[in-house]
């Protein structure tokens, strides 16, 4: 157990990067519901397998939630969530990942994506000397599968495709072997980036 002077920043600060996560994802039709359903399925296959049978229907009442709105949120859209729906499913994926434990590396790989493309956009930002919450740009990584031709469902699909790779992977490996699986999500979201 960490100390509370450790314990509760640490808790903002990884709620405030789930929920700004999602949010920032959420800029093509079906982005965030499609990660969000695939987090959560992860999260209670992960709950599940610690034998957390209560804590694991959290998780899978927000992939059925997800599930039932994916329909008229893929692309092409008829209805959107907006940052409140977005922020939502960022925010139940961090507490869902806190309150069973030893879910943290596992939610962080199946949620690379969004994370780390998050980072990456922050630290491009800074380094341009502008301000990293400021958007206008195409500076993420689905906008910039955009420009190089990739319709909006194929980005979908293909952030879908890593997300549950990854999330795969977590459900697999032992916990140092989870490290070198979200070094390896880093490598492909660069190589994806060049």
């Amino acid at each position: 157990l960490l100390p509370d002077w450790i314990a509760i920043p640490a808790t903002i600060v990884w709620l405030v990067l789930m929920m700004n996560s999602m949010n920032w994802l959420d800029t093509m039709d079906g982005l965030a519901g499609g990660v969000g359903v695939i987090a959560a399925v992860i999260l209670f296959l992960v709950s599940y397998s610690l034998r957390q049978s209560t804590i694991s229907l959290l998780p899978l009442a927000l992939a059925g939630a997800c599930l039932g709105f994916m329909p008229y949120n893929f692309n092409p859209a008829r209805v959107f969530m907006g940052t409140t729906g977005s922020m939502f499913i960022g925010y139940a994926l961090g507490v869902i990942a806190i309150i069973g434990g030893a879910k943290i590396a596992s939610t962080m790989l199946v949620l690379g994506v969004p994370v780390l493309d998050a980072i990456f956009v922050i630290l491009q930002r800074s380094m341009a000397g502008r301000s990293p919450w400021r958007g206008g740009d195409n500076a993420h990584l689905v906008h910039r599968l955009l420009g190089v031709g990739l319709s909006q469902r194929g980005i979908a699909l293909l952030v879908y495709a890593i997300c549950a790779l990854f999330g795969w992977l977590a459900t697999s490996l032992i916990r140092t072997e989870k490290f070198y699986a979200f070094a390896a999500l880093a490598v492909v979201l660069v190589a994806l980036v060049v």
